[in-house]
């Protein structure tokens, strides 16, 4: 049979493994099953890494894309093989115990990603997703085997429409609020509920979704325009397919991920997520996915960014606009340009140019998009806090917090979980001007740190977001507004000093000064250490305990940790 000498890098098409030689007859007979020729054998294998389910929205249409996708495949000279991977939904995950298996979903799609590419040898990947953790873990799966890869974002959902107002499902919490108050009745509620999420998309704010979609144009990783091409629309199939093509192009050049995830990528990415207000969890994601590519991105170089880079975009829940008109005011690359000269622009892309060179000429619509000289804020969208409370740091979306509040000093309501704070707000046991402390909620104490959306949406909701701050291990996030501080490190499970604090101890927030501390001596502390029992380890056979053995502090990505027996 024929050699690839049609590649300019036959050594690199890890396919030839399974068709090329005589002995290789039993694996071409497996492929002739599948309906390939003969010619398809000299053709590289791509594999399309599809997310698609039917319970989650913002993955409900990736059939369609990945048709596009194979399409593009076919006619770039490859031969296109699809699998899925699985994606679970953090909008449907809250509240419940489902919320604890939200992170450690991450770890196990990267790694049956890697599962499945190793063993099939595929040349490349084009890798679609949508949700929080899917696209993150994606990412890491093609850092992790750095064969040629690009993503296609699932693309965000319209925003929905009440009384001629848009919506985003942040809006939709916070309304749960109001009518806990009886501000709206709830047949209100529901009619809400009927239109703010109107169809397939990843939700039309600037949460963790959208944000790692925005991100993996930074990075480069994503071809220009992908973010904010919406899920049911044309451009997003056009996007598919010429991603399908390209794919075939970074095979025959050689291009892989590691030369595309850059140390000077993943900070073009944090300037990026700081200028358009984006999601906490990218202080969760960017620090695992360089970690497969063995460089630092760490709590330091975010808070450095955020002092630099201004939030150029005021994208709900921290603003007016939905990821719609940031498509139509010119989208990522739009954002880019104006963001070029705090940029490398010399990172290499999946266009197989430089960052530079695949920005075009974008003229921004400057409702939407500011300049750096009129910027919505002048600080980043996040900012890291340290103290005696989180020697470790602890992130806050300041972009969602307005300048009256960044600074608080109350006393401490402590709960030891979600439900128990859920209650207390519920029973309106919560005063105004104190400071909710949820703890045992952080990747080990959880397990798994969940994400406190309905706390932050209901103090929002019921009126208490103006007085009464959050501090918790656990995370804070996408459709987060209001003073809440997450991911405080150490956690409550490993003796942080989140576990040592006691009702009614003064906890201060100050923003402009990045602190985050209780009102106690270092001698008070070390004694409440001293009389501190850790919680009892987790036993069973579930994932939650495997994943509780394993996991690091969310100040380093909460990362999966080789044990110490094995080293």
């Amino acid at each position: 049979m024929k050699s690839k000498s049609t590649y300019k890098r036959e050594e690199a098409l890890r396919s030839m493994e399974l068709v090329y030689g005589r002995h290789r007859a039993a694996h071409r007979s497996l492929l002739y099953a599948l309906g390939l020729s003969r010619q398809d054998f000299e053709k590289p294998f791509v594999a399309v890494v599809n997310s698609w389910n039917e319970i989650v929205p913002g993955h409900m249409h990736l059939k369609d894309i990945a048709v596009a996708v194979k399409k593009g495949v076919r006619a770039g000279g490859g031969v296109p093989f699809e699998f899925n991977t699985i994606a679970a939904c953090d909008g449907l995950a809250q509240g419940h115990v489902g919320m604890k298996y939200i992170l450690p979903t991450r770890e196990v799609i990267a790694d049956s990603i890697e599962l499945m590419v190793q063993v099939h040898r595929f040349d490349g990947m084009v890798l679609l997703c949508g949700c929080d953790k899917t696209v993150p873990a994606h990412l890491m799966a093609a850092a992790r085997l750095d064969i040629p890869s690009i993503v296609v974002t699932a693309g965000p959902m319209m925003p929905g429409r009440y009384k001629g107002k848009s919506l985003a499902l942040s809006d939709m919490r916070e309304m749960i609020g109001k009518a806990e108050l009886r501000m709206i009745t709830d047949r209100e509620l529901e009619d809400v509920a009927l239109v703010a999420c109107p169809g397939a998309g990843t939700c039309s704010m600037i949460g963790t979704a959208n944000t790692m979609a925005c991100l993996c144009e930074a990075l480069g990783i994503s071809l220009p325009g992908c973010a904010t091409a919406h899920a049911v629309s044309a451009k997003k199939l056009n996007v598919a397919k010429e991603s399908g093509k390209q794919i075939t192009a970074l095979i025959r050049k050689g291009i892989r991920p590691s030369d595309i995830l850059t140390q000077e990528a993943f900070e073009n990415a944090i300037t990026v997520d700081m200028a358009v207000g984006g999601s906490l969890n990218s202080v969760l994601h960017l620090p695992a996915i360089a970690n497969e590519l063995d460089l630092k991105v760490d709590l330091n170089l975010f808070d450095e960014k955020s002092r630099k880079v201004p939030v150029i975009t005021a994208l709900k829940p921290n603003g007016p606009h939905t990821m719609k008109e940031l498509d139509e005011a010119g989208g990522v690359p739009a954002v880019l340009r104006e963001l070029a000269p705090l940029l490398n622009l010399k990172t290499i892309t999946v266009t197989c140019k430089t960052l530079g060179e695949s920005l075009g000429r974008v003229a921004p619509d400057r409702r939407v998009i500011r300049s750096l000289s009129e910027p919505f804020q002048s600080e980043g969208g996040i900012a890291v806090l340290k103290g005696n409370l989180a020697p470790q740091g602890a992130v806050v979306r300041q972009s969602g917090v307005t300048y009256q509040r960044r600074k608080h000093e109350g006393p401490c309501a402590v709960f030891d979980s979600l439900e128990k704070a859920l209650e207390a707000l519920r029973t309106y046991s919560v005063e105004e001007g104190s400071v909710m402390v949820i703890r045992y909620e952080g990747p080990k104490g959880g397990p798994g740190m969940r994400e406190q959306h309905q706390i932050t949406s209901l103090l929002m909701g019921m009126g208490l977001g103006e007085t009464v701050a959050l501090v918790t291990d656990g995370r804070v996030s996408g459709s987060t507004r209001g003073l809440c501080v997450g991911h405080v490190s150490p956690e409550a499970a490993e003796g942080g000093p989140i576990a040592l604090v006691k009702e009614d101890d003064v906890v201060e927030i100050d923003i402009p000064l990045r602190k985050l501390s209780v009102e106690l001596t270092g001698q008070e502390l070390e004694k409440r250490r001293r009389a501190w029992a850790p919680p009892a380890r987790r036993a069973g056979k579930d994932y939650l305990t495997l994943y509780s053995r394993v996991v690091s502090s969310a100040a380093e990505g909460a990362i999966r940790q080789i044990p110490a027996w094995s080293r």
